[in-house]
Parts: C-alpha cells; sequence; structure tokens
C-alpha cells in the first residue's frame, strides 16, 4: 500500500464523508477533500491544478472550497474558488488552517481534516447560506491522486 493509502483508513474517510456532509446541510458552499503523495513542492498551486481537475470551477455560485493535503511532503492547502475570495477579507480560512495544522502536527489527521471541513461549512454559511433551491453539486467523497 502506499502512503496516501495509509494516511486514512476507511473509517476515517467516512468520517471526513459525514463532516462533508454535514457541513454543507449549512450552506451552498461545496467541499472537497484530496490527498496525493506529493505536490511536487507547491501545495497551493497543486491545490488549483486538482482544484480544475475535478470540475470545482463548475459550480453554480463558485462557492466551492478544496482541502488539499501532500502526504509526503507533510503539508496542505486550503482553496476556495472566486466567489469566495470576492467575498471574504484576506485572512479568512486562518482560523481554518490553524485547527487543521494544530492536529496535524500532534499526528491526528482524520481529527484535523473532520474539523477543518466542519469549520470550513461554518464559515461558509456567512457568505453561501443553504436555500431550499440549493443541490449537491459535487462529490463528498475524499479524492486521491
Amino acid at each position: 500500500m502506499s502512503q496516501v493509502e495509509n494516511f486514512l483508513t476507511a473509517s476515517d474517510e467516512e468520517d471526513i464523508v459525514e463532516a462533508i456532509r454535514v457541513a454543507e446541510l449549512n450552506t451552498s458552499g461545496e467541499i472537497r477533500v484530496h490527498i496525493e503523495k506529493t505536490s511536487n513542492g507547491n501545495a497551493t498551486n497543486r491545490a488549483l491544478e486538482v482544484f480544475h481537475f475535478l470540475k470545482m470551477d463548475n459550480t453554480k455560485f463558485q462557492n466551492a472550497v478544496l482541502i488539499y493535503v501532500s502526504v509526503n511532503e507533510k503539508t496542505f492547502a486550503i482553496y476556495g474558488d472566486k466567489g469566495i475570495n470576492d467575498a471574504v477579507k484576506d485572512g479568512f480560512w486562518d482560523s481554518t488552517k490553524n485547527i487543521i495544522q494544530n492536529h496535524f502536527k500532534a499526528g491526528n489527521f482524520k481529527q484535523g481534516l473532520v474539523e477543518g471541513v466542519l469549520k470550513s461549512g461554518e464559515q461558509l454559511k456567512k457568505y453561501f447560506p443553504y436555500t431550499h433551491l440549493d443541490i449537491n453539486e459535487l462529490s463528498n467523497s475524499v479524492s486521491k491522486g
């Protein structure tokens, strides 16, 4: 098994998917988690590539968020689409990054992702609240590269 496959257990992934489902109950925003072996040196640039590859830039309100994790480099990035970035202030993702980072430093990868997803949903609902017309535009599954 690769490091990517060993990073989270099947149960961990189920917990993350459930966190995404719960987070999206309060927002029209879409949240995904992507895990891969390496970002080839720049997690933010790779997150942008993955964001486009997963077609996360095709949501109605441009309000998708990707939490990207590079296992080998022990780094991550949070990437929000244009609709989010146009609506929020600089540093919007700092509290979410801090939550994930604190858990990752302690080796609690699943908990960091679960809490990061929930915090993302909490923050998104301020700018993109859920409406009865909302549909789930993206898969909630954890993608792997």
